[in-house]
């Protein structure tokens, strides 16, 4: 501000410094070559910083372009950010954890249940309604438990490795279900429990890539098993669904709880 201003403060007293010595000098009769000449040097020299105070002032109105300067960065939300892609990385490379441990070895029992009451029932279609039943309580037994231990954990349930693991057992289970309606109305039951062993064993197996090193090995466990059945006698489907979906849950159960929580 003040160096803008001073400069215009010089401007009038050169001009009256001038307007004095060209008065002195044209007006004075008495004036002689020697003092013309001084004076003539004296109003150039005066003329030159004028024009030299009028340069700076100008020059010091004019702003020099340049580029606005970027706006401040707020660091909280790039440290938000941050937290975000650390905490994506990490669910990414993580693995679903939440294998229900006490669910597993309760789907095991009510397998056993199941065992029992279809190998007691006196027609097919009573024996695949135990059994359907059996499927959709296990189910919700190994979600209900799924979520208990999520959120005990701290985690959500529906998380990268989850779907990856859900994603992986369906196709399974999936084909499962189309093939129990037609096998049951070619053959009968004669053929479901290998089928059930071997597919379940599948998905198993297959969602074991995104979760805890045993599952996949429980999955094996039921290959083996589903085989022993395709190859047996119709008369050992219900010991070895018992032996598979209660004896295999009861076992991998309890080692899940115990190794990775329940």
């Amino acid at each position: 501000m003040h160096s803008r201003v001073f400069p215009w403060i010089g401007v009038p007293l050169m001009y009256r410094k001038l307007a004095r010595l060209s008065t002195a000098i044209f007006t004075s009769s008495n004036r002689q070559e020697s003092n013309i000449a001084k004076a003539r040097a004296v109003c150039q020299l005066y003329i030159a910083k004028l024009f030299t105070l009028v340069y700076n002032l100008l020059m010091g109105i004019v702003q020099p372009i340049g580029q606005k300067s970027p706006p401040p960065i707020d660091l909280g939300a790039k440290a938000m950010d941050n937290l975000s892609f650390i905490r994506s990385a990490m669910e990414n490379a993580g693995s679903f954890t939440a294998v229900p441990g006490i669910g597993g070895m309760l789907m095991g029992a009510t397998a056993l249940l199941a065992a029992f009451s279809a190998h007691m029932s006196r027609s097919p279609v009573a024996w695949l309604e135990i059994w359907s039943a059996e499927a959709l309580l296990a189910l919700l037994i190994a979600l209900a438990f799924s979520y208990r231990k999520a959120t005990r954990a701290g985690s959500p349930l529906l998380s990268r490795p989850f779907r990856r693991f859900v994603l992986a057992m369906v196709p399974s289970l999936f084909v499962g279900a189309i093939l129990t309606f037609v096998l049951y109305s070619i053959s009968g039951i004669r053929l479901l429990p290998a089928l059930w062993l071997l597919l379940y064993g599948a998905g198993v197996s297959s969602g074991g890539a995104f979760s805890v090193r045993v599952v996949p090995l429980m999955g094996g466990s039921f290959l083996i098993l589903g085989a022993v059945a395709a190859l047996s006698s119709p008369a050992w489907g219900d010991p070895l669904m018992a032996l598979g979906f209660g004896g295999l849950h009861i076992v991998f159960g309890f080692i899940i709880a115990r190794k990775y929580g329940g």
